[in-house]
């Protein structure tokens, strides 16, 4: 809880040593637990055995420390922000992480840096905030996939610059994204194009359940730990501080100053940004509680491939696929002819475990790639993905009267543009966006709003009956994709 006013005494916590790594907590669920955790072993991820050794860090925190700006999370969101808030601004943040540097979203998700952020497409930016709005918003995004695109070249990540395929896995999914194709082309200038099924199998792989496709040109494939690896030490090389084992256990404000308690020391900080993710618990600040839904998502990747069936699949790019299902499947071969795919997982934490989750997605190798049938998955992990209500994110200072600010919400698509959003926050943070019109885009002028019924009323009382709607959905969505 955060609390204002002057406070007569505040105790810190009595130093502790560092402790060994954490048992990985696979059932792990933001919504109910208090925190992610102290110095918890990643989750078993092929990103996390094939990353190499981690970067230095400057370990758990041991004692009591003042600091100017407080960063929670070492994400791609949160080392962006502190090597921008060094690199472009002069200021050296503190970062706190809970468990292992890049623990959360970085080290689990599907790599897919595409020209994009949130849920919504083009034509939904259109709908929902009139052209003129929808076009000053793609060129924020698509600067933030630019800056991406040449971050990829300074750090070695694995990047793949060959665009993205979005594959339509029934008939009538063309049209719609004949228009979306449309749409980018006529209105916003890319050289988006329909491919036929058969330029996909030829041309890319041979992708069975495809039925046409839309191609974009925009689209860097990466290895997100490496990736992010690569920004923590660009980071700590200009001063930043990256504290792992140190999760936020309690959160005062006295006289304008935060004080993030961890089980090493308190930080007391003048600033504070948070960008947790999907990993952003009830408990941290009440400026987040009931803003961003934690929605799980499951990836596989199997053994190498044999010549034998890179030649029966057709593999011939590492271009990275999506398909046109409400609950998309994304997949891609990756660097060592591995085969990578993901999709939804379980609605809750507790029933993350359950062997039907893991058959979604071999069933979906089975049906999208029949010479690979029963092949051997060789990982197999989730993770919570940050899905704001309105299915956008929002990079913003939630209270002009608190100096906290926040950067979560991409919903599935922030590989590229969080180290745009870490750049921008580093902005705000440092004072610099007075008066500039791109800091009046919808991402960046309001919070995260609470749950809403049918994009029609919003309210916190809707938040306890959540997942409840969640799995409601799910089985809509399934009827609706696949009957």
């Amino acid at each position: 809880m955060t609390m204002t006013g002057t406070a007569t005494s505040f105790t810190a916590p009595e130093a502790v040593p560092a402790t060994p790594s954490r048992p990985y907590d696979p059932r792990y669920d933001p919504l109910l637990a208090p925190d992610p955790g102290a110095g918890r072993a990643y989750a078993p991820t092929w990103w996390v055995a094939s990353a190499g050794t981690p970067p230095e860090d400057d370990g758990p925190l041991v004692q009591d420390i003042d600091v100017d700006v407080a960063i929670v999370g070492s994400g791609a969101t949160g080392m962006s922000t502190a090597l921008y808030l060094a690199q472009e601004h002069g200021i050296r943040a503190t970062v706190l992480e809970a468990n292992q540097a890049a623990w959360g979203c970085s080290s689990r998700s599907g790599g897919q840096g595409q020209n994009a952020s949130g849920r919504l497409k083009r034509s939904q930016w259109i709908a929902r905030w009139g052209l003129d709005t929808a076009k000053k918003l793609d060129a924020e995004i698509r600067a933030g996939f630019e800056n991406f695109k040449a971050l990829t070249k300074q750090i070695d990540c694995d990047a793949f610059d060959g665009g993205h395929l979005y594959l339509a896995h029934r008939r009538e999914k063309l049209p719609v994204l004949a228009a979306e194709a449309a749409l980018m082309r006529d209105t916003f200038g890319y050289a988006t194009r329909m491919m036929s099924a058969e330029e996909v199998r030829s041309d890319y792989c041979d992708e069975r359940e495809t039925v046409g496709a839309m191609f974009e040109a925009e689209g860097v494939g990466i290895h997100p730990l490496k990736f992010t690896f690569g920004l923590l030490r660009r980071a700590r090389a200009l001063g930043v501080k990256v504290h792992t084992s140190s999760p936020v256990q309690g959160w005062q404000t006295i006289d304008g100053v935060h004080h993030l308690r961890t089980p090493g020391g308190t930080v007391r900080a003048r600033r504070v940004a948070v960008c947790t993710g999907g990993y952003t618990g009830q408990a941290l600040s009440p400026l987040l509680k009931n803003r961003v839904m934690p929605i799980l998502s499951n990836s596989v990747v199997t053994r190498e491939l044999t010549e034998a069936e890179l030649k029966a699949t057709n593999f011939r790019s590492k271009t990275f696929l999506t398909d046109t299902r409400t609950l998309r499947f994304y997949y891609r071969l990756l660097e060592g002819n591995r085969l990578q795919i993901g999709s939804r997982s379980s609605v809750s934490g507790a029933d993350a475990e359950a062997p039907v989750h893991l058959k979604l997605l071999t069933d979906a190798i089975a049906r999208k790639f029949p010479p690979l049938a029963n092949i051997r998955i060789d990982h197999s992990w989730w993770g919570w993905v940050d899905m704001s209500h309105d299915m956008m994110p929002r990079i913003t200072q939630p209270d002009a009267s608190k100096k906290i600010w926040y950067a979560v919400g991409y919903g599935g698509n922030g590989v590229s543009f969080s180290t745009w959003a870490g750049k921008r926050l580093a902005e705000r943070i440092a004072g610099r966006d007075a008066g500039r019109e791109v800091f009046e885009l919808p991402i960046y002028d309001s919070p995260l709003p609470f749950p809403n019924v049918m994009g029609l009323v919003e309210s916190q009382a809707f938040a306890p009956f959540r997942r409840m709607g969640q799995r409601m959905l799910y089985k809509w969505y399934w009827l609706k994709d696949e009957k």
